[in-house]
């Protein structure tokens, strides 16, 4: 797959992209014997690629699924010194989150070093479906059921649920494509009610299932194939 020089530096660990921008102006990078320009293109498992005569070595794209508990930020790191998802999965690849989850939710977070991926599955444009089952101060009647379908609107921008159930007497499921913070939660203070507990079931093909919360797993290859083919990757 062909990507920017400086993003292939960037994800292999050899310096920020900044920094690799300075090191292909600076002549010490090439590409197949070439020296490259900043915003040339390459593919890290074609082309060999080096850095002051060295080989670059490209890191291994990883995809994991954790179940976030209550109080882990979604993040890589916290300046206040809060426990972040990152620090629940120890592995040697620098993984990211993918999108956001509150502090105060639960549930689904995908972690990878696949940029390209990232960023399609947060790009308006492939909609992924984010799933979750909301627990609301007040019952869930069937008014709220017809509205939340109907759509409502959230500063501006209109809401549309897809997939509604009732699963309780408070409890709902719902599927949305929208990625703005605390979205859920304006949702139903716009249909008059409030959220007390969130939890993300599912996320475009990939289901939490009976992961236990603070555990992760690797997705199968066929859940990262899926993945792909549902991004059209």
């Amino acid at each position: 797959m062909l990507q920017r020089v400086q993003k292939i530096l960037a994800q292999a660990g050899v310096a920020s992209r900044r920094k690799a921008e300075e090191l292909i102006a600076q002549g010490r990078v090439t590409v197949n014997g070439t020296n490259v320009k900043i915003g040339q293109s390459a593919d890290a498992e074609k082309d060999r690629i080096l850095v002051d005569g060295k080989p670059v070595r490209s890191e291994r794209f990883v995809y994991i699924l954790l179940n976030k508990p209550l109080n882990v930020v979604t993040s890589v790191s916290d300046p206040l010194g809060r426990k972040t998802v990152r620090d629940l999965v120890p592995v040697q690849e620098r993984v990211f989150p993918v999108g956001r989850l509150d502090r105060n939710a639960t549930g689904l977070v995908l972690l990878t070093n696949d940029g390209a991926l990232a960023n399609r599955m947060m790009h308006p444009r492939y909609e992924t479906a984010k799933t979750y089952v909301a627990t609301l101060s007040s019952p869930v009647t069937p008014s709220l059921l017809e509205r939340l379908q109907k759509g409502i609107v959230v500063e501006d921008r209109k809401v549309l649920a897809k997939d509604v159930e009732q699963l309780g007497p408070n409890m709902v499921r719902l599927s949305i494509h929208e990625g703005r913070k605390h979205i859920v939660k304006k949702l139903f203070v716009g249909l008059g009610t409030h959220v007390d507990a969130l939890q993300r079931v599912a996320l475009g093909p990939l289901s939490l299932g009976t992961l236990q919360p603070g555990a992760w797993r690797a997705l199968t290859d066929a859940e990262v194939r899926q993945l792909r083919q549902a991004l059209a990757l």
